[in-house]
């Protein structure tokens, strides 16, 4: 019992002695979660701040600063406003609930069987495709003379030539839900499935399953009355991201959607880049507008909640076995088929446009196929190329190591971080970025110092910082986690053998968490690799990247050249993860060699 005793008092003494000393890195990790609140409510915050500002009229870089309405006034006045509210607010909502029904209906199908794990493994890498690649994809697919109508033509048509299309480009905004949808659906069911992968949930969640099906009930029935109550709230926080993001985007909207009139998002990006400068402080009314009708969308989301569970609660214990779940998987099943042909077709027709030779209407596959567009592109791609990877590389470093030593603050002060904190990480998430960004140039642009020596870096200091906002909230989430279910025994051991707390950080907890670093770093450079909105207003459009190249040729360059620009988009976030993936397998097994 004495050596017991013992043991648990070096125990003790162990952790007071790793959390009560002080040096150099003790107290950069003291400060890193006060540096996270910065990086993250700065931008934010005094970016809403400077969007409000111009909005009521003060705007000194225009020497503007009489405080009125006149930015607002000139807004209502807009032709076709209520046709961009009514589109923005119509393809955010209605992409977001079908990405979030097909999940659930994928989920409650196939719950508890291998062909689950296969359709996760076949949508994960449509994760990593940004949206303007997805969006140039899906235009290739269902414009008049897109893949879809080749495969229909002639023998089922009967067209000779492109018919006039409908899609896309659609006054109802149905091919931007279309894009929404087919590239969120894949991030809320993998959202779902990284919930129910949680030891303890999962394993409760599948007994109570079962449970329901030895008491007869069917298996979709099953899933709706007994593991979707418990799972959703675990989804609130991402289908209100999606939500805010599908009610603001630009990208698809951009490539997809009407252009008279626009969504409101696009039109508000229009009149910043304008050359009259005064149509910024219409911008600016027009950001806080979308920033009103998110939060409406939010809002409303909440209240469904609420309505939902109202009218739908009593079915939870109504003893009912099944709702025609025959019918229901049959629907899920042909529904899952259409949703990976369509994505495969779209990836297919992207590929094959990126080595077309001549491919003339209705043949379905290309006369030739050459490397032309490939060889010509490359050789113009070259200061884009390099651009992303510069701030890609910067900004998912600086995330990756401000994320590490806030989880580090955790284990050395024994407590997580404060609920003001992990709320702000969510912020940038959930605010639109239309309504932040313009502030956030407005302030850039007052504060900005002009040295002759750093005044072409100016461009790209602004871009990283303003991917770091959107970088470091999904690079946090990932290595969350991962670092706080790291075993503690290994770090008291090292500190009761006298090893100060930046040796047990770099040579003890470090090396558990190659992986997920690795797979941290991928997530990050996909989403900063994918960052149009950013890098364009950040930079005052003096920073080219595959993405900003890849959306300006979308809408006027030829198919080829856009097919190329959009798969390099796929393949930079693909090579990450495939290195993250492969490299900890391959150093693991030449260890063990």
């Amino acid at each position: 019992m004495s050596i017991a005793n013992n043991q648990s008092s070096d125990t003790v003494q162990a952790v007071k002695r790793l959390r009560q000393h002080t040096d150099w890195f003790t107290r950069i990790v003291s400060a890193s979660p006060k540096l996270l609140l910065l990086l993250l409510m700065l931008p934010v915050f005094g970016g809403l701040l400077g969007v409000v500002l111009p909005a009521f009229g003060w705007a000194p870089a225009l020497s503007q600063y009489d405080i009125g309405l006149q930015g607002f006034n000139a807004l209502w006045q807009t032709p076709g406003l209520n046709k961009m509210l009514t589109l923005s607010f119509t393809t955010g909502l209605f992409s977001t609930l079908l990405a979030f029904c097909i999940s659930l209906l994928l989920l409650a199908a196939f719950y508890n069987s291998v062909w689950l794990e296969r359709i996760q493994q076949i949508l994960s890498p449509i994760l990593v495709i940004p949206h303007a690649a997805a969006a140039i994809a899906i235009g290739f697919l269902i414009a008049p003379s897109g893949m879809l109508s080749r495969l229909v033509t002639p023998w089922f048509s009967g067209w000779q030539l492109a018919p006039e299309g409908f899609f896309p480009h659609d006054v109802y905004g149905i091919s931007i839900i279309l894009g929404l949808t087919l590239k969120e659906l894949p991030f809320i069911l993998l959202m779902a499935l990284g919930a129910l992968a949680q030891p303890e949930f999962g394993k409760k969640m599948r007994q109570q399953h079962q449970a329901a099906l030895n008491l007869g009930y069917a298996p979709m029935t099953a899933f709706f009355k007994v593991v979707l109550p418990s799972l959703y709230p675990l989804l609130r926080l991402p289908i209100l991201a999606v939500l805010a993001y599908a009610s603001s985007s630009v990208e698809m909207p951009m490539i997809l959607g009407p252009n008279t009139p626009p969504t409101l998002a696009v039109v508000i990006l229009q009149w910043f880049h304008d050359v009259d400068l005064n149509l910024r402080i219409q911008a600016s009314s027009g950001a806080l507008l979308q920033l009103v009708v998110t939060a409406t969308l939010l809002a409303l989301w909440l209240v469904g909640e609420k309505v939902v569970k109202f009218f739908l609660c009593a079915t939870l214990t109504n003893g009912k076995r099944a709702y025609g779940d025959g019918y229901w998987l049959m629907f899920s099943k042909v529904l899952t088929i259409v949703v990976i042909g369509f994505i495969a077709l779209a990836l297919l027709g992207l590929l094959l446009w990126s080595v077309a030779g001549f491919w003339r209407f209705p043949q379905a596959w290309p006369d030739s196929l050459t490397l032309l567009h490939w060889q010509t592109a490359l050789t113009q791609m070259s200061e884009p190329l390099v651009n992303s990877l510069i701030i890609g590389i910067s900004t998912t470093g600086i995330a990756i190591t401000l994320t590490l030593l806030c989880l580090e603050f955790e284990q050395l002060k024994g407590k997580t971080l404060s609920q003001f904190t992990s709320i702000i990480i969510y912020i940038p998430l959930l605010v639109p970025s239309i309504a932040f960004l313009f502030g956030l140039v407005w302030i850039q642009q007052l504060f900005t110092v002009k040295v002759s020596f750093i005044d072409g870096y100016v461009s790209y200091f602004h871009t990283i910082f303003a991917h770091l906002v959107f970088v470091l909230p999904y690079v946090f989430l990932s290595l969350t986690s991962s670092y706080r279910l790291l075993d503690k025994r290994f770090a008291i051991v090292a500190a009761s053998l006298g090893a100060k707390p930046s040796k047990v950080f770099f040579k003890v907890k470090l090396p558990q968490l190659f992986a997920p670093i690795l797979i941290a770093s991928a997530l990050g450079l996909a989403i900063s690799f994918g960052q149009y909105l950013p890098t364009l207003l950040a930079s005052g459009g003096r920073v080219s990247t595959i993405t900003t190249e890849a959306i300006t040729l979308a809408n006027g360059a030829s198919r080829r050249t856009s097919a190329v620009y959009a798969f390099m988009q796929m393949l930079l976030p693909l090579i990450g993860f495939i290195v993250a993936w492969g490299l900890p397998k391959y150093i693991f097994k030449s260890a063990k060699r």
